[in-house]
């Protein structure tokens, strides 16, 4: 594995780039020449919400590499069986290709999760959080990411072959690629491009509060991964996306951004008692979850929409009619 690979930060690389387009952006908007929507508090709050999660993951970058290569020693014969030996899956062109692509298949469950389980959804909620759609939206991230577990996900690509520093390298590639589809300057790509990869139309879906986007859209760079798993919702001109939260935050205080879930998570447990088992199944069931079965789910605000608006039953992204919701 070359030295090099250790030293190499896309997304530090990439931050340039991203700079830059988000100055383009914003002055396409603000002058008509692109669609899209620009808040200054809240394009700041993004970027502050950007530069804290930098400063935390340089700190504790190093302890989830250091996690990742306790599991290196323990990885599958797959490289025994093809004769490649302790030294892993070698480092070719082919070989961060197919890393590309199995990452970003991880990478589609670990968002899964990051929606379908509030433990994790505590850290992933600072990304949806603002009301605009734009390319600070892209830089709206976490701060305590790393303390979730979440990022572990990728293990499973250490135990097959793949070395601690490639799956990091590709992660970083994954990320670069989502920052572009953080807008709503770019309408649809070409049809070929919108049945394969992720685009802003189909991401657009994902960030939406729209009783029929929720739940939807995981993918990083590949939406074929949410065609296959029946999570893929395409973006309506009946029904264009709301941005946010379902219950949106009304502030631009980057703290509160960072930590509202978790805070909103503690005085949930503490207004449970001493009740470890429930504060066990509110943190590993989905967020609206509750122990008196009074849930507050996607599944019920689809559930509700439908029952409001009958006619828009079993279209995309909405169940049919009399659906029950377990």
């Amino acid at each position: 594995m070359p030295e090099w690979l250790a030293t190499i930060q896309p997304t530090t690389l990439a931050a340039p780039i991203f700079l830059i387009s988000v100055i383009w952006e914003w002055w396409a908007v603000r002058t008509g020449h692109a669609k899209g929507r620009y808040e200054t508090r809240d394009a700041l709050a993004s970027l502050a919400m950007g530069t804290g999660s930098v400063v935390v993951n340089t700190l504790t970058g190093m302890i989830t590499i250091w996690l990742m290569m306790l599991a290196w020693p323990y990885h599958l014969s797959i490289s025994a069986i093809s004769g490649w030996g302790l030294e892993g899956i070698p480092f070719t062109w082919w070989s961060v290709l197919l890393a590309f692509v199995l990452y970003d298949f991880t990478y589609y469950w670990k968002h899964r999760f990051a929606h379908r389980i509030r433990w994790f959804w505590m850290e992933h909620v600072t990304h949806h959080s603002s009301t605009h759609y734009n390319l600070t939206t892209a830089l709206r991230q976490p701060w305590f990411g790393p303390f979730t577990g979440l990022i572990l996900v990728g293990t499973p690509m250490v135990f097959i072959g793949f070395h601690p520093y490639v799956i990091f390298f590709v992660g970083g590639l994954n990320l670069i690629y989502q920052f572009w589809i953080h807008t709503e300057a770019i309408d649809r790509m070409p049809r070929w491009f919108e049945a394969v990869f992720n685009t802003p139309s189909h991401h657009r879906v994902h960030h939406g509060i729209n009783p029929r986007y929720l739940d939807s859209n995981y993918a990083g760079v590949f939406i074929t991964w949410d065609k296959m798993f029946g999570t893929f919702v395409p973006e309506l001109d009946a029904d264009k996306p709301v941005y946010g939260i379902v219950k949106p935050l009304g502030t631009f205080n980057p703290f509160i951004i960072a930590f509202h879930e978790l805070g909103g998570l503690a005085r949930d447990c503490a207004r449970d008692g001493l009740r470890p088992d429930r504060w066990i199944r509110r943190a590993i069931n989905a967020p609206g979850w509750s122990p008196d079965g009074q849930h507050n789910r996607s599944a019920e605000l689809k559930a509700a929409y439908v029952a409001h608006y009958p006619e828009q039953a079993g279209t995309p992204g909405l169940p049919p009619a009399g659906t029950h919701v377990a």
